[in-house]
């Protein structure tokens, strides 16, 4: 694996900390960035005028830090992000804080499938 990095977020402004996280990650490592978001096939991406903004100010913050962010449809997101990291061969892996058990049981999958990945939890505060 490689000292490439990915940030997974979501339709949300608050993002932008881990993107952030992500930009000095990959200043340390000299390395690549890449910033995706994951939606579940049967939902739309663009589902409300928010979200849109959100993501449209998601990809002017990553191509700010020189990351492209990619937009995915699957219907198993965490497939879809550990096919990503292993295509990519990513050595880390930046996601946010999740506010409910639920989704820690996908960050706990993602550990657990992609084991030689260095994690980077970043709090919602």
């Amino acid at each position: 694996m490689s000292d490439d990095i990915m940030v997974c977020v979501t339709q949300q402004r608050t993002c932008e900390r881990l993107i952030n996280k992500g930009s000095i990650l990959k200043e340390k490592y000299e390395s690549k960035l890449y910033v995706i978001h994951v939606a579940k096939e049967g939902t739309e991406i663009l589902g409300n005028k928010d979200e849109g903004n959100a993501l449209e100010y998601l990809f002017d913050v990553s191509k700010g830090v020189g990351a492209d962010l990619t937009v995915l449809k699957s219907k198993n997101v965490v497939d879809a992000i550990v096919d990503f990291a292993i295509n990519k061969k990513i050595g880390h892996i930046v996601l946010g804080e999740s506010p409910n058990d639920k989704e820690d049981g996908i960050v706990t999958e993602i550990r657990r499938k992609l084991p030689y990945c260095s994690f980077y939890i970043i709090p919602s505060n």
